[in-house]
């Protein structure tokens, strides 16, 4: 995957850095601010493991605006700062990146109905696997194409996941979620000692004077690992648009600094439209597919995200055009796992 990254110019990070160690850490301090003021202002907006309810719509559509309008001020310190020509390679680069996270956007969607990630504790997931992204797109940033290339079969791996799983998305519905006969925790179980159950928001908890990982360590663990998979597609991407570093960085920061509020306000689609679950296993196939065919033609962000925007236009339109039945046989509910009537659990 790399060899795109090296062929466009951008094998040497680095270049053109003007910005002091002070600054990036100033700014990387920023984001975790940014992240953990997310976290704990809406802490309670998800209910409780009692009462588990998705965010009011209305809230994650503000959120959504906020963060975005956020990231595109940051234009006017870079513009301020660095020139007019960084300013626009920023702007480019936040566009492209913000394009593909829709991508684990829509992985996380399926990811916590595997593993059926209690709703009261998908922020919490959200909130670790962002910082695990932004820690690891660092260093890939900052290492460079070598590193890049040591994970680039992972892609192939995924990508036919994806597509098994978007296949069984659209022909599978009501499955109940049971955690524990999912496949992957079956499989860390021989590796990490895992409890069989959630215990609320915690990632490792204690039995019969034992020390067990709960799912959601599974969680995290293969959220963090998408994460690896989807920088090797978004690092070479942006680094064709700017080779200084710190643009790179501060572009799929802020790409990533909204995606919780991204996932939750897709979490509130799927629940207003009930063809939205078609629409998610249509998406997943295809950024599947679109893995698969990485080295034979790059998809541009922007095909990527017209496909993506028109998928669920279409679904929302067929969910107003035909409405579900009162007795539920016009569709399925489609919403994430915890909310009632979940996702079907892909089984692979």
């Amino acid at each position: 995957m790399s060899h795109l990254l090296l062929a466009s110019g951008g094998g040497a990070p680095g270049a053109g850095e003007t910005h002091s160690i002070f600054v990036w850490i100033g700014f990387t301090a920023f984001i975790v601010a940014m992240l953990v003021l997310d976290l704990v202002l809406h802490s309670k907006t998800e209910g409780t493991p009692e009462d588990p309810h998705t965010p009011p719509f209305r809230s994650t559509v503000i959120w959504s605006i906020f963060w975005t309008l956020l990231a595109l001020a940051f234009t006017g310190y870079i513009a301020l700062t660095m020139g007019g020509r960084e300013a626009s390679e920023y702007v480019t680069g936040y566009v492209i990146e913000r394009s593909l996270s829709l991508d684990n956007l829509f992985v996380f969607t399926i990811l916590f109905s595997f593993f059926a990630v209690p709703i009261a504790s998908q922020r919490k997931v959200l909130f670790y696997g962002i910082i695990g992204a932004i820690v690891l797109r660092a260093i890939f940033i900052l290492v460079g194409g070598a590193l890049l290339d040591t994970f680039s079969w992972m892609i192939y791996v995924f990508g036919v996941f994806l597509v098994i799983t978007g296949i069984r998305l659209a022909t599978s519905h009501d499955t109940e979620v049971d955690p524990e006969s999912n496949p992957v925790l079956k499989l860390l179980r021989k590796v990490v000692p895992m409890s069989d159950d959630y215990d609320r928001d915690r990632i490792f908890t204690m039995q019969n004077g034992k020390r067990l990982a709960t799912p959601m360590f599974a969680a995290l663990a293969m959220v963090a690992t998408f994460d690896v998979v989807f920088a090797i597609d978004s690092i070479p991407a942006i680094f064709a648009v700017t080779q200084d570093t710190f643009i790179v960085f501060a572009a799929n920061a802020f790409a990533l600094l909204g995606l919780t509020s991204l996932f939750f306000l897709v979490a509130g689609l799927l629940e207003r439209f009930h063809f939205l679950s078609y629409g998610l296993a249509f998406i997943l196939t295809f950024v599947g597919v679109k893995m698969l065919l990485t080295d034979v033609w790059h998809m541009p962000p922007w095909v990527s995200l017209l496909v993506i925007v028109a998928t669920l236009g279409v679904a929302a339109w067929a969910s107003q055009k035909w409405p579900k039945d009162e007795d539920g046989d016009g569709g399925d509910s489609g919403t994430p796992a915890g909310t009632g009537d979940a996702v079907p659990a892909p089984t692979v």
